[in-house]
C-alpha cells in the first residue's frame, strides 16, 4: 500500500511538472515560444524573446511546479517520496505527455525541488548560477556548471549515498537536454540571455 500511494504521488508530480509555464507566458505576450529562438519552451527562452523579467516569471512558476511535487512528497511519506516526486517533477517538465513528449530543460523545475530537500545548497547554487549568467551571458553554461555542482556539494554535506545518486541521474537527463546547446556553444551559435531586466 505504501509503494503504491508513492507511485501515485510521483504521477502526481508527473502532472504538475507538465504545466507548461513557457508557452502560457509567453502566448499571453503575443508569442509562440517554441517557434522564437531555440525553440525550448523554457525560462531562457522567453528571456531572450521577451527580456529577462519575464523569463524569471516563467523560471518561478516553473520552480513552484518542482517545489509543489516535492513537497507532497516530503510531507507524506518523507525523503525519499520526495525525491522520486522530484524526478518525477523533472521528467513531466521535460517530456510532458500533454505536448508529445516535447518539453523544457527541466534545470528550473530540478531547482525549485532541490530548494525543499537541500535549501541552503540550492541557494547558493541559484546564487552561482545568477553570477555565472551575469557574467557569461549564457544560461546553457551556468546551468551545467550547477548540474555538475548539485550532487558534489550534497555529498560534500554528508547525504546518503541514495540521494547523491538520484541528483546524478536528474542531472544526466538535465546535461541530455542540453546536448544542441553543446553543439551551439561549440560552433559559436549559441544565443546570449539579454543584458537588461526588460
Amino acid at each position: 500500500m505504501h509503494y503504491f500511494l508513492v507511485v501515485l504521488l510521483a504521477t502526481a508530480g508527473y502532472f504538475i511538472g507538465t504545466f507548461p509555464s513557457a508557452i502560457m507566458v509567453a502566448k499571453a505576450n503575443g508569442i509562440d515560444i517554441t517557434a522564437v529562438g531555440s525553440g525550448n519552451p523554457g525560462a531562457s527562452n522567453v528571456a531572450r524573446a521577451l527580456g529577462m523579467r519575464k523569463g524569471a516569471y516563467v523560471y518561478g512558476l516553473d520552480a513552484v511546479k518542482g517545489a509543489v511535487a516535492t513537497g507532497l512528497g516530503l510531507a507524506i511519506f518523507g525523503n525519499a517520496a520526495a525525491f522520486w516526486c522530484a524526478a518525477a517533477a523533472v521528467i513531466g517538465h521535460v517530456y510532458p505527455i500533454t505536448r508529445r513528449f516535447a518539453g523544457g530543460k527541466g534545470v528550473a523545475t530540478a531547482s525549485g525541488a532541490m530548494l525543499v530537500v537541500h535549501p541552503f545548497i540550492s541557494l547558493g547554487l541559484l546564487f552561482l548560477w545568477a553570477v555565472l549568467s551575469k557574467t557569461t551571458k549564457k544560461a546553457s553554461v551556468s546551468s551545467l556548471i550547477i548540474t555538475f555542482l548539485l550532487p558534489v556539494c550534497i555529498a560534500a554535506a554528508g547525504a546518503p549515498g541514495w540521494e547523491v545518486g538520484a541528483t546524478v541521474g536528474i542531472g544526466v537527463l538535465v546535461v541530455i537536454r542540453h546536448i544542441p546547446n553543446l553543439r551551439r556553444l561549440r560552433s559559436g551559435l549559441e544565443p546570449s540571455l539579454p543584458s537588461k531586466a526588460t
